[in-house]
C-alpha cells in the first residue's frame, strides 16, 4: 500500500528531485516558471486518498515565454524520455485523456518505453485566458470581476510556484482578492438576499411548513458564510469544498456553531434563535470590517410580529451607500453566478463570459 502524500508536497518534491534537472540540463538557457496552480483538490490542500483516482499525482505546469513556446514539443518529449516510471510509489505515467470523461487522465503504471507525464506546457498568458477569459490582469473592468469564477480565482491564488523565473506569482498578486468596490457590491448583494427572506424561517414553521423553513434557513446560512469569506478577504470555493473551507476560516467559533445549530435545529423556533444569532455575529464582523459606517442593529420583532430579525437590509443599504458614484451604483444586487449553487458549469465556463456580462451592464 503506497503511503498517501499530500499532492502539493508530492508535486513540489517531484519537480525538484526529477524534473528540474532534466529541464535545466537539456535547456540551460530556458527562462521558465513551474508550479501547481489551478484545478485540483491538491492545490487547495483538500486532497486525500480518494483524490488519487483521477488527474492527481506527480504533476506540474511549466510556463514559458512566448519566444520559447516553439520548444514546447521538444521539452515535453525530453521529459517523457528522461523522467522515471514512478516517484514515491506513484506512477509518473498517465493514461491518454478520456474523451468520454472530459479528458480526464489516470495514473497508469508502466515498466518500459517513455512515460506520458501530467505536465502542461504553455505561456502564462494563454493559461490565464483559459482560466479567466483574459490575460491582462492590470486592466480588469469593474464588472469583469463579477463574471470570473470565484473558485477559479481561489485556485489561482492558492497554488504554489516551485520555480518562478517569469514572476508569475507577482502577476497573480493583482487578483489576490476582490477590489474594495467589488467586495462592497458582493457584501450588499448577500445582505440583500438575506433580508428578502429574513422573516420566513419562523413564518414557514408557524404555518407548519418545516421543509420550507429548513430550505430558507439553509439559504440564509450560505449567504452568511459567503459574507464571512468576504469579510476575511478570502475567495470561497465551489460547493464541494465550501463547508470545508468555511470550517477553516478565521472567524469566531460561536458563529460557526450558530450556523451549524440553525441547520440541525429540530423546530422552527430553535432554528430562528440560531439563525438570528448567526446573523448578529456576522453583523459584528461587518461593523468590525470598517467597510461602511457603523450599523446600529438589534435583535427585534419583525414589524410587531412574533418573528425575530436584525433587519439585514440595513447592512445592504450601508454597503450600497458606499457604492454611489462607482460602476456598481445602479447594478441590481444579484451577486455573482459563482454564488449560486449548481451553476458551476456556467460560471466556470469562460465561453459564457460575454453573455454573463450583460446581466451587469446597461
Amino acid at each position: 500500500m503506497v503511503r498517501f502524500i499530500k499532492g502539493m508536497e508530492l508535486c513540489e518534491n517531484f519537480f525538484h528531485d526529477c524534473a528540474k534537472a532534466v529541464i535545466e540540463d537539456n535547456f540551460p538557457k530556458l527562462c521558465y516558471s513551474a508550479g501547481l496552480i489551478g484545478y485540483g483538490s491538491d492545490v487547495l490542500g483538500y486532497d486525500d486518498a480518494v483524490s488519487t483516482d483521477h488527474m492527481w499525482g506527480p504533476r506540474f505546469y511549466l510556463f514559458l515565454r512566448k519566444e520559447d513556446i516553439s520548444q514546447k514539443e521538444k521539452i515535453f518529449r525530453t521529459l517523457c524520455e528522461r523522467l522515471p516510471y514512478t516517484y514515491c510509489g506513484y506512477s509518473v505515467n498517465f493514461t491518454e485523456p478520456d474523451p468520454n470523461d472530459c479528458g480526464v487522465r489516470h495514473l497508469q503504471f508502466i515498466n518500459q518505453g517513455n512515460v506520458s507525464p501530467l505536465i502542461f506546457i504553455q505561456t502564462f498568458e494563454d493559461y490565464l485566458t483559459e482560466q479567466l477569459g483574459i490575460s491582462d490582469l492590470d486592466h480588469i473592468q469593474p464588472c469583469g470581476w463579477l463574471v470570473f469564477s470565484e473558485h477559479r480565482l481561489l485556485s489561482l491564488v492558492s497554488g504554489k510556484f516551485f520555480a518562478d523565473g517569469l514572476n508569475c506569482s507577482k502577476k497573480l498578486s493583482k487578483i489576490k482578492f476582490y477590489p474594495k468596490d467589488v467586495k462592497l457590491y458582493l457584501v450588499a448583494s448577500n445582505w440583500d438576499c438575506i433580508s428578502s427572506e429574513q422573516a420566513f424561517v419562523k413564518r414557514c414553521g408557524e404555518y407548519g411548513d418545516e421543509i420550507g423553513s429548513k430550505i430558507i434557513c439553509a439559504r440564509i446560512c450560505e449567504r452568511l458564510m459567503r459574507l464571512c469569506f468576504l469579510y476575511k478577504d478570502t475567495y470561497a470555493p465551489y460547493s464541494k469544498w465550501f463547508g470545508t473551507a468555511f470550517s477553516k476560516l478565521d472567524v469566531d467559533d460561536k458563529l460557526k456553531q450558530a450556523i451549524n445549530d440553525a441547520l440541525s435545529a429540530g423546530s422552527s423556533e430553535a432554528r430562528e434563535n440560531s439563525i438570528v444569532c448567526a446573523q448578529a455575529l456576522t453583523a459584528d464582523l461587518h461593523n468590525a470590517s470598517g467597510l461602511t459606517g457603523f450599523v446600529n442593529y438589534q435583535i427585534e420583532s419583525y414589524f410587531g410580529r412574533n418573528i425575530k430579525v436584525i433587519f439585514a437590509d440595513q447592512f445592504a443599504d450601508a454597503a450600497r451607500k458606499e457604492l454611489i458614484n462607482t460602476a456598481f451604483e445602479k447594478i441590481p444586487l444579484i451577486g455573482t453566478f459563482s454564488q449560486i449553487g449548481g451553476l458551476s458549469s456556467v460560471s466556470d465556463d469562460i465561453n459564457y463570459r460575454r453573455q454573463l456580462m450583460r446581466f451587469y451592464l446597461k
